[in-house]
């Protein structure tokens, strides 16, 4: 029950998010554009895409190798991570927990041991996302810091001001004081702090997030680990660019347009919808409004966006699963149990 409540929950928000994306929306319109679309572009990005997939499994194997006993084929990684996208389809927030199953079912691999080298794994791509976060700010600043001025000032009144940069600047400066002032406390006062069962939670969990991204040092092949995050990155990034040719409206959009989507979708992926649904197109869609997109145009790749990312991981994650059951069908009964 509660996990069908989550369920209906995170269906419900993504179909609140929907209507309010495409209220305003000429829906035959959109998809009379998605059908004319140039699909040459998205057979490119069905190709990148599955080599950010393919590295993805293989920087997961690099993370198990000092903790597992065994050499675990790119082929089943592979697999593990398609099929996790696949169940995040459907479940928002199960494919970490899929993958890691489908994990012990093929190599016997214990899912609390292979689940630690995920949370490892995400902690790295939410540095990378931070750093092309920061990047996306200073390629950009006058046209995010114009964007993000006028929304404050829509939603919260602050009126028209002639120079808004400053604002961002005495932001800037509170958070990094904020941050040393909190840092100075904690280690003033970490024994205190560290007796309240919650803050000892929300502390553990900060130092084990470090722990975490330090794990890098322990690595075999700490260089190539690097190499495949910058590769999986790299192909998110060529993702994003390649779809831009697939249609007229948006071919003229540059590299730094491409940046900001990146920076968008990725945020919008986070969300707790099944595949980023109804947030990747509110963030995506807005982000191109800002390079001269109507808000049509800018929904319209949003929408042809998704949804090949949607029909790839469909097609691979679902034959992916597929070869997993016939695996475990075929397996002898003795060792499906130890799997178990």
């Amino acid at each position: 029950m509660k996990n069908a409540l989550k369920y209906l929950i995170s269906l419900a928000v993504a179909g609140g998010l929907l209507w309010y994306v495409f209220n305003d929306i000429d829906l035959p319109a959109m998809l009379t554009a998605i059908g004319q679309a140039n699909y040459r572009w998205v057979a490119v990005y069905g190709v990148l895409i599955m080599v950010a997939h393919w590295s993805r499994g293989v920087r997961w194997g690099l993370l198990m190798e000092p903790v597992v006993n065994q050499k675990i084929s790119q082929t089943n990684l592979t697999m593990a991570v398609l099929t996790g996208y696949f169940a995040n389809l459907l479940i928002p927030r199960m494919g970490e927990v899929t993958r890691c199953g489908t994990l012990n079912r093929t190599n016997d691999v214990p899912v609390n041991i292979s689940f630690g080298t995920v949370v490892a794994e995400r902690i790295f791509d939410v540095v990378m996302l931070l750093l092309l976060i920061g990047l996306n700010f200073v390629l950009e600043f006058s046209r995010l810091s114009a964007f993000l001025t006028d929304f404050l000032n829509s939603k919260f009144n602050f009126g028209k001001l002639q120079d808004n940069s400053w604002l961002l600047i005495v932001a800037g400066i509170g958070l990094v004081s904020g941050i040393a002032g909190a840092w100075w406390l904690f280690n003033r006062y970490k024994d205190r702090l560290m007796q309240n069962p919650l803050l000892n939670k929300v502390i553990s969990f900060g130092l084990g997030l470090l722990e975490g991204l330090l794990s890098v040092r322990k690595l075999r092949n700490p260089g190539l680990f690097i190499f495949h995050t910058l590769l999986i990155w790299t192909m998110y990034y060529g993702t994003t660019y390649v779809l831009f040719f697939a249609m007229p409206q948006t071919a003229q959009l540059g590299p730094l347009a491409a940046l900001t989507i990146l920076v968008m979708g990725s945020i919008g992926m986070a969300a707790p919808t099944q595949g980023g649904l109804g947030a990747f197109n509110i963030l995506v869609g807005s982000a191109l409004v800002l390079y001269g997109l109507t808000q049509q145009d800018g929904q319209t790749l949003a929408t042809l966006m998704l949804l090949s990312q949607w029909i790839f991981v469909i097609l691979f994650g679902g034959i992916s699963f597929l070869v997993v059951l016939a695996r475990s069908r075929n397996t002898p009964a003795k060792e499906v149990e130890v799997a178990r």
